[in-house]
């Protein structure tokens, strides 16, 4: 049927095919030899090489049919037009299968180009598919295509075909549309060739085309060149955003996908947060061995409200920074590590806590507590900070990189600041800018004009080299908002994206399509990055690895028998330590807390006991009104005084043992480098360390019924009192005698043995003495006090021989006259009581001898002896307790206030330390981030 059709439709007919819309071919078939012909057409001003998927293969030398010019009958062989529709087939699927095979290479490697890095989401793939380049050599595949003479032997042999079939006039028509539709297919690859290819191949379209051009200015063909290359840029800039918009969408459904646990392997730290992390540790290591730090960063400046915010909040796709209108809201350097992830979070380094980016409410959280930490980072008196605060993004599409955003720059200290804000904000700026790798990020408001804007005055000083050699890497134009601060960020990248497209910034080609949008910002700001990173990261390993080998071998001069502790081991060490200590309270003997307290107790409140109790009961007629006098003043004591001196005994007796632990020296195994620690730690637990309220209660009611108690029950009893009544009066004996001593100057024999004499006071009073102490003579039972008529009859007594005596010095002579009297006196009693138990026991009945004294001194004594009793038990079952509570609590808070660490652990040691556990744990991080990155490579 096919045959009978080609036949029916050409058989006999006369064609007249004009000769100017026939390919060249098919001209020269209808006049081969008519070189004169005016419709030969010029030879082509461009190769279809550079075009044609077929590109590799040059057309195929062929020569012209010898067909004669005029009419001639259509012959009907219907077998040879078969066999040249066969021939025509083998000829269009041989050359679409070469030429598309090409084409398919040549696509692969441009799209592969275009297409993000998924190198860090290799784990993701499993294994066998990222080994096919191992298994199957594209090189040698596109070797093994036929060459351009193999594939020219398969091409017919037009002279035969031309012998056997000349009446077949139209038959090169079919090539002629084959290669006009390679060339038309050609047209496509104008988007993946550079701007100068795309205007060469616009202008050779045919000779048709060149007349047209021809007929035109030349202005008008540029700007249709430009209108052409504007186009195909945005068409070009359109498809790549789509194609990483879908990209976008698969990368978050696999790394979603591996979040669910779909994949059990263990995730590995990317190599963004394995960067952020050295930078983390350079910026807390103290450079005191001149160790720079090289590595790259973004660093973010600009004048104060020029937009750094909004530009750094359009790169990480999210409204994360506090702001204010006018108000200086950026204090503090911010670190901001932007990396790729399946959900929009955000982080700070020293917290677990995401919030979702995707959320108002964790938006506005997070923009508060980066206030907050901004604001408790700024010292006293202080406008600005120089601590940097560390924050990660991760989100899907965020291009990684890490930048810096400083305070901005500003001209006058208005009202409110420091003095010395805008200095500290040019020192924080040039800190970070004197690094030769940084990569300065300067924003500059488009309203504002550049000359007036103090920043790029500091950028210039850079570029010229005043400050630092420095080289400007390109310029890029954003739309950072629409004058609503409540715009999202994908209504202002729509809105940049139409902006920049109707602007005239391109259609007058002031900038390049690649110059315009954050997106276009983000993706040139990390590829410079990462560049710059794979540039210097091993040469500061090695700078780091030096100083590693210069500070051990400093440790091992200087401290050879000891361990490389650094702050945060030795505060591990020295706790450990002080639990011991106050562990070791509870070893305490019972004995030992009762004898310490009993006689701390008797100490504080003896003088009040012989001053206020004794003494005044003791000046008394007889025994009936001594022990009333007792009774009285030892319940009005009990109630008021006595528990409360009680306590504040035991707590400082606490104290005291507690510090006698913690600064008692171990031999050899003390280490006085913990010394200033332990006293913090102590001072800081006694001061918030409070007794029980109601251990006075209880005491009171103790006390009281021991002081009540009166029978001795045997001998042995009654002897310690009068054993205890004797060292307390001697005691109180000798200190009066050194009174009196001090009062009246030293005896004969002093003087004359050291040549010493009296002064003019001690003679008045050594008279004075010598007259009161007659007067005891006279009357040994003498009451405790003078009365008036006797301090006139001494002090007549001395005027008589010429001295000159002021009543109160003879009453106050008299006080510590009678009182060495009175001990005296006491003493002599207290030892012929000691016989006196058997009077005791019959109440004294038909006896002379009165020893109520050595009753109340017993009193006395078993009242120390239970209050001691019951404050050991509250020691031991409660406060010791509640001490160790309070050191751990202690201990804890000095383990987070890092200032505190480094006011209290100090000196050389330290410090060394210190700094060689920051450069080994650098040179660690950088050698294992340089291996992670050749890796990626």
């Amino acid at each position: 049927v096919i045959c009978r059709s080609l036949a029916n439709s050409s058989y006999g007919i006369k064609r007249k095919s004009p000769l100017q819309n026939l390919h060249l071919v098919s001209r020269s078939i209808h006049h081969p030899y008519y070189p004169s012909s005016k419709f030969q057409r010029p030879p082509l001003r461009i190769s279809t090489q550079l075009f044609s998927s077929l590109n590799r293969l040059p057309l195929h030398k062929t020569k012209l049919l010898n067909v004669k010019y005029g009419y001639q009958f259509h012959r009907n062989f219907w077998l040879a037009r078969l066999a040249s529709r066969l021939l025509k087939l083998r000829y269009l699927i041989l050359g679409s299968a070469v030429g598309g095979g090409y084409t398919a290479k040549k696509t692969y490697d441009q799209w592969k180009d275009m297409m993000p890095d998924l190198d860090e989401y290799k784990w993701i793939v499993p294994d066998f598919v990222w080994e096919l380049d191992e298994h199957i050599d594209f090189e040698k595949l596109m070797k093994a295509l036929p060459d351009a003479d193999d594939l020219a032997k398969l091409l017919p042999d037009f002279d035969k075909i031309g012998e056997s079939f000349t009446s077949l006039k139209g038959f090169f028509s079919p090539g002629y549309n084959l290669v006009s539709e390679v060339i038309g297919a050609s047209d496509l690859l104008l988007l993946l060739g550079s701007p100068g290819e795309t205007a060469f191949r616009a202008t050779d379209q045919g000779y048709d085309n060149d007349k047209q051009y021809k007929k035109v200015s030349d202005k008008e063909k540029i700007d249709q060149l430009q209108e052409e290359l504007l186009r195909s840029q945005l068409k070009y800039q359109r498809m790549l955003e789509r194609l990483e918009k879908e990209n976008k969408e698969l990368r978050k459904l696999v790394l979603q996908r591996d979040d669910k646990g779909i994949h059990q392997r263990k995730l590995k730290k990317s190599l963004i947060d394995m960067y952020s992390e050295v930078l983390d540790i350079l910026s807390d290591y103290d450079a005191s061995y001149n160790t720079q730090d090289h590595l790259p960063r973004v660093v973010v400046v600009g004048d104060q409200s020029a937009g750094k915010t909004s530009v750094l909040e359009m790169i990480a796709q999210a409204r994360i920074f506090p702001r204010g209108s006018g108000e200086m809201m950026t204090r503090s350097p911010v670190k901001v590590t932007l990396s790729e992830g399946p959900h929009h979070v955000a982080l700070f380094k020293d917290s677990s806590r995401e919030f979702d980016l995707t959320k108002e409410e964790d938006l506005a959280a997070l923009r508060n507590e980066i206030e907050i930490r901004m604001r408790n980072s700024v010292k006293e008196g202080c406008t600005v900070s120089t601590e940097t605060i560390s924050l990660s993004v991760k989100g899907p599409g965020l291009q990684r990189m890490v930048l810096v955003d400083l305070p901005g720059v500003i001209s006058t200290v208005t009202s409110g600041m420091a003095p010395d804000t805008k200095e500290t904000i040019f020192s924080i700026s040039k800190a970070y800018m004197q690094n030769p790798n940084a990569i300065i990020l300067c924003i500059q408001d488009g309203s504002v004009d550049a000359e007036r804007s103090i920043v790029t005055d500091l950028i210039q000083q850079i570029i010229e080299g005043k400050l630092f050699p420095m080289k400007a890497l390109g310029y890029f134009a954003v739309v950072t908002g629409k004058g609503n601060s409540s715009e999202s960020i994908d209504s202002i990248k729509e809105y940049e994206e139409e902006f920049f497209q109707n602007s005239k910034l391109l259609k007058t080609c002031m900038l390049k399509a690649h110059q315009v949008t954050t997106k276009n910002l983000s993706l040139a700001v990390s590829d410079c990055f990462w560049k710059m990173v794979r540039e210097s990261v091993e040469q500061q390993a090695d700078a780091f690895k030096a100083t590693r080998f210069n500070l051990e071998t400093e440790w091992k001069n200087n401290y050879p028998r000891l361990r490389e502790l650094d702050r945060n081991e030795l505060f591990e060490k020295a706790k450990n330590e002080i639990l011991d200590e106050v562990i070791s309270l509870t070893q305490v003997t019972p004995k030992h807390w009762e004898e310490i307290l009993q006689k701390t107790l008797w100490e504080r409140v003896s003088t009040h006991v012989i001053e206020n109790i004794y003494l005044p009961a003791a000046q008394t007629m007889n025994s009936g009104t001594f022990n009333t006098t007792v009774d009285i003043k030892l319940k009005q004591w009990t109630d008021k005084q006595l528990p409360n001196k009680a306590v504040e005994v035991a707590w400082e007796t606490l104290q005291e043992e507690f510090s006698r632990f913690m600064t008692e020296q171990k031999g050899k195994e003390h280490d006085d480098i913990f010394d200033k620690l332990k006293q913090a730690v102590k001072e800081e637990s006694i001061k918030r360390h409070k007794w029980n309220e109601r251990a006075e209660d209880s005491l009171r009611v103790i006390q009281h019924n021991a002081l009540e108690d009166r029978s001795i029950s045997d001998k042995q009893q009654w002897d310690a009192a009068i054993h205890f009544m004797e060292e307390t009066l001697q005691s109180r004996l000798k200190d009066t005698e050194s009174v009196i001593e001090d009062m009246v100057g030293p005896d004969w024999k002093k003087r004359w043995l050291y040549w010493i004499g009296r002064t003019k006071e001690q003679n008045i009073r050594n008279e004075t003495k010598n007259e009161l102490e007659k007067l005891i003579k006279c009357n040994e039972e003498h009451a405790a006090y003078l009365a008036n008529d006797e301090v006139t009859t001494v002090r007549k007594n001395l005027e008589a021989r010429g001295i000159t005596v002021d009543p109160c010095l003879i009453k106050d002579t008299w006080h510590q006259i009678y009182r060495r009297y009175f001990l005296k006196t006491a003493l002599n009693h207290c030892n012929l009581c000691r016989r006196g138990f058997y009077y005791y026991q019959r109440h004294f009945v038909d006896s002379e001898l009165e020893c109520n004294d050595i009753v109340l001194f017993w009193r006395i004594q078993r009242m120390l002896a239970i209050t001691a009793n019951t404050l050991r038990q509250q020691l031991t079952n409660t406060e010791v307790r509640r001490l160790e509570k309070n050191v751990k609590e202690v201990l804890e808070d000095f383990a987070e206030d890092s200032e505190k660490k480094v006011k209290l652990l100090t000196g050389k040691r330290v410090q060394l330390a210190e700094d060689l556990k920051k450069v080994r744990e650098i040179q660690e991080k950088l050698e294992a981030f340089i291996e992670a990155l050749h890796q990626e490579k």
